[in-house]
């Protein structure tokens, strides 16, 4: 298949929509023997933080020389940034080329009743990952897990370490109606034997998780178990952070700002430290030198100045409250807010959060068939007494918040990721080339 042939094949397969379990990646992987099984791999659940932790440990490896394999979800622009080498995107051609060979095995598989059922869009693309990192001899891949874990396509690898970042109120319909239950659905990542770096506060799914570690006989590390192991200070430009791990101490500013990455920083730097003792020696100061020098678009980033333009997914409350800081300690007013969300968020909530930091705030939508449309929003909203604007071309509504933010005010784009990646499309197009 060609470029086009591909984006249609993809458009195809995207509103299969979500189907849960590992018998269609498993069946897959078998036919292309096993590529999954060819390089060393760490696996990161979690409701926020599992991209950043990636996006981490991705350059702590790439600062020691090696080549580490990146999955993450959902893209921005294009969906090739889903899969890397480093910082380098799969190229093209070779997206091209692999997907084919996918398409092509899936469909043989399908006429041999081998697949009862087409496999999803998250699992093409999970399989393709493998068999690229596989072609490409990564020294180790790190892979976000893309919804619960015990069902999810990434599961099926046998990590080095698995983590577990934070548990929060969502997809409900999928994993559960209590965090217990959300973190039992996530906990299905850890393996016998296998260390498990936890950083959830929440008492009940932090005992669920640890219950299932000890279950497993996997060696357990809770990141904020004890209150002196972690500790933030406020500077002028942001937080400077200290993390204690067995009589280490590790003090660092992240890259990526806010709040919450300092405990996502923590995170990472205790599942480099654990993965230098199960896999590869990892030196300390590169440890810090990556969590320093770590880029991740679409998280609190800026793109623009003159207004401050900041993009930002805050997809439900833990992503909400933590962008609600930021702004609060860090970004001047007036702000406009563009809003946009999927319909199974707890938008209500997310609004009582974000509403009352805006001016104004214009809803909008991004191309997505689980998008909720602006008036659908309107409605969920009438409680809101902050003036409300209602425009569903992204484009459009980027441009009214752009004229009344003017050059000393603040947009913010918040409430999905697939909005963040809406709005860095319009920039890239509307760029000189």
């Amino acid at each position: 298949m060609n470029e086009q042939e591909c984006k249609r094949y993809l458009e195809t397969i995207q509103n299969l929509g979500i189907k849960f379990g590992l018998d269609n990646v498993r069946e897959i992987l078998r036919a292309f023997h096993n590529p999954h099984r060819k390089f060393p791999s760490v696996l990161v659940a979690g409701s926020n933080g599992k991209g950043s932790v990636c996006a981490f440990l991705t350059r702590i490896l790439i600062l020691h020389g090696f080549r580490a394999g990146l999955f993450t979800s959902p893209h921005l622009v294009d969906v090739k940034e889903r899969i890397r080498i480093g910082e380098e995107i799969i190229a093209q051609r070779t997206f091209c080329r692999l997907l084919t060979q996918l398409r092509n095995k899936i469909e043989e598989l399908m006429s041999e009743k081998k697949l009862l059922n087409p496999p999803t869009y998250f699992e093409h693309l999970c399989c393709l990952a493998f068999l690229y990192f596989a072609e490409q001899q990564v020294d180790m891949a790190f892979l976000e897990v893309g919804m619960g874990g015990r069902f999810d396509a990434t599961n099926v690898v046998d990590p080095k370490v698995s983590v577990i970042t934070t548990i929060s109120a969502e997809h409900q319909k999928y994993l559960g109606d209590s965090l217990s239950q959300i973190a039992h659905e996530k906990s299905g990542i850890i393996k016998p034997g296998v260390p498990v770096v936890c950083g959830v506060h929440n008492k009940d799914a932090y005992a669920t998780i640890k219950s299932r570690a000890e279950e497993l006989r996997a060696p357990f590390f809770g990141i904020f178990d004890r209150k002196d192991n972690f500790a933030q200070k406020k500077t002028k430009g942001g937080y400077f952070f200290t993390f204690r791990m067995n009589g280490e101490t590790f003090k660092y500013k992240p890259g990526l700002q806010g709040k919450h990455q300092g405990r996502n920083a923590a995170i990472a730097i205790a599942s480099a430290r654990i993965l230098g003792q199960r896999w590869k020696k990892l030196d300390k100061e590169r440890i810090i030198q990556g969590i320093q020098t770590t880029r991740w678009e679409g998280r609190l980033e800026s793109i623009s100045q003159k207004p401050l333009v900041l993009l930002d997914g805050a997809h439900n409350e833990e992503g909400a409250e933590a962008l609600r800081d930021y702004i609060r300690e860090f970004v001047s007013y007036p702000i406009i807010l563009v809003y946009a969300s999927m319909r199974d968020k707890k938008i209500e909530r997310i609004a009582d959060l974000l509403f009352p930091l805006a001016k104004i705030v214009i809803l909008t939508r991004f191309p997505y068939y689980r998008a909720c449309s602006p008036e659908e929003l309107a409605e969920k909203m009438a409680s809101q007494e902050k003036k409300i604007l209602c425009e569903p071309d992204t484009e459009k509504a980027f441009r009214m918040a752009k004229k009344l933010a003017g050059s000393g005010g603040v947009v913010l784009i918040a409430g999905s990721l697939f909005l963040a990646g809406e709005i860095k499309k319009i920039i890239r197009n509307s760029s000189p080339a």
